[in-house]
């Protein structure tokens, strides 16, 4: 049997249109980075090259920020409204803000206020960004069928990968394609247009789906940010707590690692974003393997799973991989890597989604999430480059040891939500 089996076409089509929006605003928030290298000069002409990158980086920064405030409004926003509500709205801000982009002129045209128009489209994109995580994957696990949520958290997982993956791909055709100076000129404005395109047609797409039969059904109290606070601190606690160690790990292992094999391990650039990229296709395709597996095991075993060989293998791998001038060895290490995250990241939103009613859902997904994602995933690569930089950077494998096994120890006393799970309707 398949896991789509016991679907009714209509919910299968919305977690599908669902699953798209979710690849299409991973595309679009790491365009930017992706693309950094050719627009910074169009927006930030003053100082060397090192200067406009770290503008462009600040401005990454600025939307990563914007990420908690995008989990809290949209968090409310899908607990009172409807989750297909939010979603629809978290698209359409991340469709303004790549087409915002793609067509605003440079500082040269029209001075201070093209950099000013960049940070109001980032900030679109965090808040975007933000609430896309936990909506998503309030709506996914409401409309899959008990007995397959694992197998969609999977998959909505990979979606976010695949995103990911798509904007390195239409970096390496275009630098096939275009010259330096093309690029430099224009060619940078295409996957913006891409974006923002791609954006509309999941628009309309997410305007046709269904709404979840858990919201539908809902009789608790409005929504509030206190009425989490006061009456689920255990659960929201919990999410802070699962979060730490997987987004510390995925962290270092999908955006730190190409910095490491070229700074550490002396890779080629070409050759370190090689590794990782085929690194991260193959996570992209045990994610719904993993979360297949904890539908039949159990949430919690696979939670544990991820803590305890995260915990265990996190000092030797990173340690090997930093000696290591072979890039086969290296790829089957960060490959390998990928695949314990795997049994952290494939089973994450459906766990969380499952511990709260669903008056709240959405927001207690989304917000804790979002402040552990900040704390521990927005820092993990300063934290690298600064113990690095002092010479200690042991220090940081060790870092990333305690916090998975922090979350190891959450994982140990939360209950298995594939068998106390708060999501009633089916």
């Amino acid at each position: 049997m398949t896991q789509t089996a016991g679907l009714p076409a209509n919910r299968l089509r919305s977690i599908l249109a669902g699953s798209a929006g979710n690849l299409v605003e991973s595309f679009d928030w790491f365009v930017y980075a992706a693309f950094g290298l050719y627009f910074s000069k169009v927006f930030f002409p003053e100082g060397d090259r090192t200067a406009q990158l770290l503008s462009t980086a600040a401005v990454f920064g600025v939307g990563f920020m914007a990420r908690p405030l995008g989990a809290w409004l949209m968090g409310l926003y899908g607990d009172r409204v409807g989750r297909k509500t939010a979603m629809v709205l978290a698209v359409s801000l991340m469709c303004a803000g790549s087409l915002l982009i793609a067509v605003c002129p440079g500082e040269a045209e029209i001075g201070v206020a093209a950099p000013a128009i960049l940070v109001f489209a980032r900030i679109l994109q965090g808040i975007s960004m933000g609430g896309e995580y936990g909506v998503s994957a309030t709506y996914l696990s409401e409309m899959a069928s008990r007995k397959n949520r694992g197998f969609w958290s999977g998959v909505f997982y990979s979606t976010l990968i695949a995103g990911q993956l798509m904007a390195m791909g239409v970096l390496l055709v275009l630098t096939a394609v275009l010259t330096p100076e093309e690029m430099q000129a224009w060619g940078w404005r295409v996957p913006f247009f891409m974006g923002g395109g791609l954006a509309v047609a999941v628009f309309w797409l997410r305007r046709g789906m269904d709404e979840t039969p858990s919201f539908h059904a809902r009789t608790g109290p409005r929504a509030t940010t206190i009425g989490l606070i006061r009456s689920h601190p255990r659960e929201a606690l919990t999410v802070i707590g699962l979060t730490a160690g997987g987004t510390l790990a995925y962290y270092t292992y999908t955006t730190y690692i190409q910095k490491f094999l070229v700074n550490t391990s002396g890779f080629t650039k070409d050759q370190a974003n090689l590794i990782v990229a085929a690194g991260l296709a193959i996570f992209m395709l045990i994610n719904p393997l993993m979360g297949a597996l904890s539908d039949r095991v159990g949430r919690r075993a696979i939670l544990m799973t991820f803590g305890v060989l995260g915990a265990a293998l996190t000092w030797p791998m990173l340690s090997t991989l930093a000696a290591t001038r072979d890039p086969w060895l290296a790829f089957g290490l960060v490959t390998a890597a990928l695949v314990v995250l795997s049994a952290y990241s494939s089973v994450n939103a459906v766990v969380k989604a499952e511990l709260f009613p669903t008056e709240v859902r959405a927001l207690g997904v989304a917000l804790p999430y979002s402040l552990a994602n900040a704390v521990f995933g927005g820092t993990a690569e300063y934290v690298a480059l600064a113990l690095k930089q002092a010479g200690a950077e042991t220090w940081f494998f060790t870092y990333v040891t305690v916090v998975i096994a922090a979350s190891l120890a959450v994982y140990v006393l939360m209950p298995d939500t594939r068998k106390a799970s708060r999501i009633v309707e089916d």
